[in-house]
């Protein structure tokens, strides 16, 4: 077990209940206050700890990091000290929050600088993304949407049961939670006899994600086996992958999104480790036909991760429209990035590759609005008596996730995004 992991531990900081962020938990992010530049901060409970003031305090002795590594913008610094050193830095941010251990506790004057509300704090992007990949990994919503758009009785395509299929998206316009975004304008055919016109998307729409980041990869030429991918992925985040439907639609053929996808994608501000998510890992959906020999793999490489996606319109409650969970995805990340190296591309450091849409079995489940309204046909109805076939403006889009035992909940807090009128 690694240590950090330990259900048994408590902590001497306060962690209210149900939190997202026990102590088991303890994720990575870059955070600021009206005092302090930005630098590298780990959540537990309502707290962030200042990694950057532990440092120089004397904490982190003996381990594989230098001050820099933490009075930094991006987390790629550290990052670059691969697994074993975010491991041993996680495990020793445990021992000194461990309500069993005195060396910080019993320090008043250094946990003061150390130990920061969070509601003093500001969250800055976390990583300095270079590349976005983006799949496509869902059975269930690369289904419904070939239900919709092609054959019923044919929905997914020929290749997509053989390969994990991907594409690259924009890094630039990879957002912060809490950012908000302009509904994008584009060409859309809305009179399929009639030609194109320019105008705001009209169908925007969500994408209910999760996306991992990872470590820096093998060069150019060599590739990760399904075996060794875990080790080349520090964490996760929630990941609101957005979509202009109708735009998707006119310019997907033949070479797939563009416009449509690469105006924003939301982020999550807290990057739980894959350590940390090793205890809520499960078996991966039955795969036929069987694989090709680069994509096996052994043993439980999916993991239990509760999804939940809820609109807020304007001055009114948000509405839950779905719950899913990570679990139903076919191809697991293990298999995404072995695919993605297999013909030699190298991974680097903050390189982020995104789940796909997560779609459930039951209708209640899938990860679009596309899906949950069913192109339009089944609007989904609002508390305040409206309703949604997409996203409109001012509506406010929330994703939460976490993972539990019943007794420990490991969680990512949220992804939130307004979206307001096209400019």
């Amino acid at each position: 077990m690694i240590e950090a992991n330990n259900p048994a531990l408590s902590s001497w900081v306060e962690v209210p209940e149900h939190s997202d962020f026990p102590i088991q938990n303890l994720p990575f992010g870059i955070f600021k206050t009206e005092s302090l530049s930005p630098r590298v901060g780990v959540r537990i409970g309502n707290h962030v700890v200042d990694l950057k003031t532990l440092f120089v305090l004397g904490y982190l002795e003996n381990l594989p990091f230098e001050l820099a590594d933490f009075d930094t913008n991006f987390l790629n610094s550290l990052m670059k000290k691969g697994k074993q050193g975010t491991r041993a830095l996680r495990n020793r941010v445990s021992k000194l929050l461990s309500s069993t251990q005195p060396d910080l506790q019993k320090n008043e004057h250094h946990v003061e600088q150390v130990l920061i509300s969070v509601d003093q704090v500001t969250m800055c992007m976390p990583v300095q993304i270079g590349d976005y990949t983006d799949f496509y990994s869902s059975k269930e919503h690369a289904t419904n949407v070939g239900m919709m758009f092609r054959d019923p009785a044919n929905a997914l395509l020929p290749n997509w049961l053989w390969i994990p299929v991907g594409y690259h998206g924009r890094a630039s316009s990879v957002i912060l939670s809490g950012e908000s975004i302009y509904r994008p304008k584009g060409q859309i055919k809305p009179d399929p006899a009639a030609d194109p016109i320019y105008a705001p998307c009209r169908n925007l729409d969500f994408e209910l994600e999760t996306a991992f980041i990872t470590y820096d990869g093998k060069p150019l030429g060599e590739s990760i086996s399904t075996t060794e991918a875990e080790d080349f992925i520090f964490g996760m985040v929630l990941f609101n992958d957005w979509s202009a439907r109708d735009i998707q639609t006119w310019e997907y053929v033949p070479l797939g999104p563009f416009l449509a996808k690469n105006f924003a994608s939301s982020i999550s501000a807290w990057i739980v480790t894959l350590d940390a998510l090793e205890p809520f890992k499960t078996a991966t959906p039955q795969q036929d036909p069987k694989v090709l020999s680069y994509l096996e793999f052994e043993g439980k490489k999916s993991y239990d991760i509760h999804l939940e996606v809820a609109i807020k319109p304007k001055e009114s409650p948000e509405n839950i429209v779905s719950r899913s969970n990570f679990k139903y995805m076919y191809w697991n990340m293990a298999q995404q990035l072995a695919h993605h190296t297999v013909n030699g591309c190298n991974i680097r450091c903050g390189d982020l590759m995104g789940s796909g849409t997560i779609s459930g079995p039951t209708d209640d489940s899938y990860g679009s609005m596309l899906e949950l309204a069913w192109k339009g046909t089944k609007p989904i109805p609002m508390n305040d008596g409206t309703e949604r076939k997409f996203i409109q403006d001012y509506d406010t889009v929330i994703m939460r996730g976490h993972a539990s035992t019943g007794t420990i909940r490991i969680g990512f807090g949220e992804v939130v995004t307004e979206v307001l009128p096209a400019k």
